[in-house]
């Protein structure tokens, strides 16, 4: 394991906890019933598997070494059936690396390679017990995978071959038509540098409120309030409380279709930071498809003061502002992001080809303060589901190769990646 027996158990509480709950709730329910209950937990319940490996080549001029990642990612679970409205899942996540290790994962002191955060060990991913008992109301509480919205402030970083997970209980609610209500508190981060890291993980008094109201296709309006509150001295500079309102929506005219997003938020210190700023977000992107083909364009910013600036630390941070995953921190002098995507899927073109996705963007970067060249950056990728035999549940394969040319941050960067995901 990755870390002493005696934080793990202590890091595990919440989620051995849940479960726990789950197994007394189930005992008396199957003494009054065994039958429903057993058929619950084997006949509705289900175990499933993953294996996605993953090459990932860095060239990053600044570093003498060329990072070459060969890592293979394991999961598999298993996931009752509801009965009285619970329903509980385990789930056991191990990396793995191929080859030689010529690559700093964060955690190995290779320092002379480019990083490609894939640390490996084997851990207990997703661990939670959900009651869904009360009327349009769930409950879920343990170790457990979280996406809000777009993940742009908290996300399981999916990208990556450890994902981030949280020990945490949400409540979310629909009682109001069209409106959902999420109310979440999280105890601990799971990052994905894993425990060895000092930042792996990030004992937590955080607190996450999200309302999300449809009023039709063309608008969807979300308000947040997330305070994260962060306990290790190290962290501290990372706790902050964020307001913010985001409106997505799209609208077809004929076979042409029209979407946007547009999200604001301020930000300040809170908790144990031990900073005092205040900055603000900004991202817009209009986009238009026909057929196939999908164009956007967007602009994004993050406000520094030259000291300080805005900070997303449970995001999903890979999505946001370029593959080569430059700007995981914000500049101290903030950072705007002006960017071209272009996708497309086709169809209609021969079987070896249709369904094939492919994904085309241009970052142009910038600080917010001074407008500072930070540099540019291309990024594609090639992605398709795969034909498979009856046994597996579904294939698919990825290449994508992503080159920054720099500015002021950072140095002249090329990857090549490589993903072939299988499902059980």
């Amino acid at each position: 394991m990755r870390r002493p027996y005696t934080k793990l158990l202590n890091s595990l509480t919440l989620p051995v906890v849940a479960t726990a709950c789950c197994l007394a709730v189930s005992a008396p329910a199957h003494a009054v019933d065994g039958w429903d209950a057993e058929k619950a937990l084997i006949e509705d319940g289900k175990f499933y598997a993953n294996m996605r490996y993953r090459y990932e080549m860095v060239e990053q001029d600044s570093l003498t070494q060329d990072a070459k990642a060969s890592t293979v990612r394991t999961r598999f679970g298993y996931e009752t059936g509801v009965f009285e409205g619970f329903q509980a899942l385990g789930e056991i996540e191990a990396v793995g690396k191929l080859g030689s290790e010529k690559y700093n994962d964060t955690v190995n002191g290779k320092t002379s390679y480019p990083t490609v955060a894939d640390p490996h060990g084997v851990e207990l991913n997703q661990a939670w017990i959900s009651w869904s008992g009360l009327p349009d109301t769930k409950i879920k509480a343990g170790r457990q995978r979280v996406n809000i919205d777009n993940q742009r402030f908290v996300g399981a970083v999916g990208w990556r071959q450890n994902e981030q997970t949280f020990d945490a209980a949400f409540i979310e609610n629909s009682s109001i038509p069209d409106l959902d209500l999420q109310y979440g508190y999280i105890r601990n981060v799971n990052r994905i540098f894993g425990s060895d890291h000092p930042l792996g993980d990030l004992s937590s008094d955080s607190h996450i409120l999200h309302a999300a109201y449809t009023v039709d296709d063309w608008l969807k309006v979300a308000a947040y309030g997330y305070f994260l509150d962060f306990d290790l001295p190290a962290a501290s500079g990372l706790s902050n409380q964020t307001y913010g309102v985001r409106a997505t929506g799209s609208h077809s005219f004929n076979d042409v279709k029209f979407a946007y997003q547009a999200e604001y938020a301020m930000q300040e210190d809170y908790g144990s930071s031990m900073l005092n700023y205040d900055a603000d977000y900004f991202h817009v992107s209009p986009s238009v498809s026909w057929g196939g083909l999908t164009i956007a364009a967007g602009f994004e910013s993050l406000e520094g003061d030259g000291t300080n600036a805005f900070r997303t630390p449970l995001a999903t941070l890979h999505a946001f502002n370029g593959w080569a995953d430059k700007f995981l921190a914000t500049p101290a002098m903030g950072l705007e992001d002006s960017y071209v995507k272009v996708v497309y899927k086709a169809d209609g073109i021969h079987e070896w080809i249709d369904s094939t996705k492919f994904i085309a963007v241009y970052h142009d970067f910038e600080s917010e303060q001074g407008s500072t060249d930070y540099g540019t950056e291309w990024d594609f990728k090639v992605a398709r589901k795969l034909p498979h035999p009856d046994f597996l549940k579904g294939a698919s394969a990825e290449i994508k190769y992503v080159n920054y040319d720099a500015g002021t941050i950072s140095s002249d960067t090329q990857k090549y990646v490589f993903v072939l995901n299988v499902n059980f």
